[in-house]
């Protein structure tokens, strides 16, 4: 060898200086062999082959070479697989390494410490995140919503969970209703003698399996699911039409040689199947919306089977996948997908959807807050398609680990969901449950409408229920006992009741519903627009006006006066035979006959005013009373906050012809 020649033809000083050379030499040939693993590593990372690209990763590392792009992609393909614990080992290390990081690995390493209960440090790498991506949907539910783990704890324990009986060593996960089957899925070795494995998670590609449902939840004799839907490469997440004709479920779109993205990636979608009279799955055709440019899984049906959610990272997702929608026509035919926007989707992954029949969605995220990995979250869904709260449904059905696949029948509340939880059999497991009280808080509110001068009860008012924006939510109108009601209300939210009724004022109430399931009460007391009004009255009184106040030695109309003063205006306005006297009067500071010539000027001062904005001079007398009517203790000598003398300094206007 070249390299051989050279070092024999070198004189040296000493042995140890051969030696430190040859030494070097052999370090630099043997880093060149580390390298083209990683290189190698690098290309299995790029096609998503993660279980081949930790092995070449590992392998390097074992032997003490290590670099920090190494060290990210080791726990890249541990987080990808779930793998939470030993992502956090090798993000730790990176961290150690270099703790300057883009915005997206404190966001995973997060997910990892928590994974290992290290919620501190979890939260210390989130506000890093945060600090990096204010922008970001993550950073801003964290920074709205900094007690989650609270909440959390106050959604948990609702929840009766067991192994449902099912699992292998394997993947098992993602559960459906199929009459009395629940279908799912399986990376099982069934015991071929010709087996295909998944690089990206190293198990035996997923294929459906059956197993029977009985009354009391309990699953038994688990078989393959028809025989038609299952292929060699990846079948999972069916879902099925509720007379049981027709399944729509995920596949590998790689078929007869065909169906690579353009980094030779086999990606996903979701297909449609009927079943025939004989039983057999026949029409196994891909949905429309499908494209070998983007992945398109884990299809869910709306309870009037009109509209299909499904998880995909199309053009115009959020983050690494969000939740769609897809309206189904009446002719088969499908519409345009529909993102569900940024209440579900953030710029993490949220995928798993399903719908019950009381239309709440439950989805798997990790973009929202939550415990670590994936957890479940519920939402409902609105008649005018908007979806309320997205909330964490808490423990125990949610671990530091991933959970995720959660579905559930309304009547029971009995159902099943996934998760890699420790415990388990296999990577993925199957858990049933019962869900022994609901997450919402049930408030209804109530009342009585009345007459405010009467207490008179007021039939037949019609009240409208709006949101803090004014937005109409809801209609309903009193009973003969002047009752309403408007259930379904959410707790803790602020609302308006407006209610309306002939020969009263419109009125608007607000109210704030309480934060514990139950009722609030709200009485509703109505203004008739026409007041019972005589001579002797002080249309203060009768019309619910303000008293006019002034400052301290001052005569003129203040802007706040001026406000009430106009409700004085359109009274008299109102009212063209009415006359009225503007009696004025000052606190007991200064002298007598010093008050009284100011409180003259007061009343001169509102008659003018009135006289200026249009009302007949003719219709108006005023006088200064100064301080013999107090109205309070505050009399010479008697000490008084400067609130308590303000109530003296005012103006009176009392009837005295209509």
């Amino acid at each position: 060898m070249k390299s051989q020649i050279q070092i024999n033809n070198i004189k040296f000083a000493n042995k140890s200086q051969l030696i430190c050379i040859l030494f070097t030499v052999f370090i630099n040939i043997a880093g060149y062999s580390q390298i083209k693993k990683e290189v190698k590593g690098n290309k299995e990372y790029e096609k998503m082959a993660y279980i081949d690209a930790i092995k070449t990763y590992e392998r390097i590392y074992e032997k003490g070479y290590k670099s920090p792009d190494m060290l990210l992609k080791i726990g890249n393909s541990y987080y990808y697989n779930a793998n939470l614990e030993k992502a956090n080992t090798f993000y730790s290390e990176l961290y150690a390494l270099k703790a300057d990081q883009d915005a997206e690995f404190f966001y995973r390493y997060a997910q990892t410490l928590k994974a290992v209960k290290d919620n501190t440090r979890a939260n210390e790498m989130l506000a890093k995140f945060t600090q990096a991506k204010g922008t970001d949907s993550r950073a801003k539910l964290l920074s709205q919503n900094k007690d989650y783990l609270e909440i959390i704890k106050k959604n948990s324990g609702r929840y009766k969970i067991e192994n449902a009986g099912i699992n292998s060593k394997y993947s098992d996960y993602g559960t459906s209703y199929f009459g009395t089957k629940v279908i799912f899925t399986s990376a099982r070795d069934t015991g071929n003698f010709s087996k295909r494995i998944h690089t990206w998670t190293g198990q035996n590609f997923t294929n459906l399996y059956s197993a029977n449902l009985a009354e009391d939840g309990s699953v038994s004799a688990v078989d393959k699911f028809g025989k038609q839907l299952n292929t060699k490469f990846h079948e999972d997440s069916p879902v099925f039409t509720k007379d049981g004709k027709t399944a729509y479920f995920t596949r590998n779109n790689y078929l007869d040689g065909r169906g690579f993205d353009d980094n030779k990636v086999t990606l996903l979608k979701i297909y449609k199947a009927t079943l025939g009279t004989d039983g057999n799955w026949t029409n196994i055709t891909p949905l429309p919306f499908n494209s070998d440019s983007y992945q398109a899984a884990h299809p869910a049906l709306s309870p009037d089977e009109k509209t299909m959610f499904f998880a995909s990272d199309m053009p115009g997702t959020h983050g690494l996948s969000d939740i769609y929608k897809v309206k189904i026509n009446d002719d088969g035919s499908f519409g345009t997908p529909e993102n569900l926007g940024n209440t579900i989707n953030t710029e993490g992954r949220e995928s798993f959807p399903a719908v019950n029949d009381d239309n709440e969605l439950y989805f798997a995220s990790d973009g929202h807050p939550g415990l670590g990995g994936l957890d479940i979250f519920i939402t409902r869904l609105a008649k005018d398609g908007t979806y309320k709260q997205v909330l964490n449904v808490g423990e125990e059905a949610n671990s530091s680990k991933d959970d995720f696949a959660m579905i559930i029948n309304s009547k029971t509340k009995k159902g099943f969901f996934s998760s890699n939880r420790d415990g388990g059999q296999g990577s993925d497991d199957i858990y049933k449950f019962i869900e022994t009280k609901p997450i919402w808080c049930e408030q209804s509110l109530f009342g009585t409408v009345t007459d405010q001068d009467t207490d008179s009860i007021i039939a037949n008012a019609n009240l409208e229920l709006l949101d803090d924006n004014f937005k109409k939510l809801g209609e309903t109108t009193s009973d003969a006992s002047g009752k309403y009601l408007f259930k379904d209300v959410e707790c803790g939210n602020k609302y308006y009741v407006r209610t309306k009724a002939d020969g009263y004022n419109t009125k608007e109430s607000p109210v704030i519903i309480k934060q514990d399931s139950g009722e609030t009460q709200l009485n509703i007391e109505l203004e008739k627009t026409a007041k019972p009004i005589k001579i002797g009255d002080d249309i203060a009184d009768v019309f619910g006006i303000n008293l006019i106040y002034f400052d301290l030695d001052k005569w003129n109309i203040r802007p706040d006066a001026a406000v009430d003063l106009a409700k004085v205006l359109d009274v008299l306005q109102q009212y063209p035979k009415m006359n009225i006297d503007i009696r004025s009067h000052t606190d007991s500071r200064a002298s007598f006959n010093y008050n009284e010539i100011l409180s003259d000027k007061r009343a001169k001062s509102t008659r003018e005013w009135l006289i200026k904005n249009g009302i007949d001079a003719k219709r108006l007398t005023s006088k200064g009373y100064g301080e013999t009517q107090l109205i309070n203790k505050c009399a010479d000598g008697v000490e008084c906050t400067e609130a308590e003398h303000q109530l003296n300094r005012r103006s009176q206007f009392i009837i005295t012809a209509l």
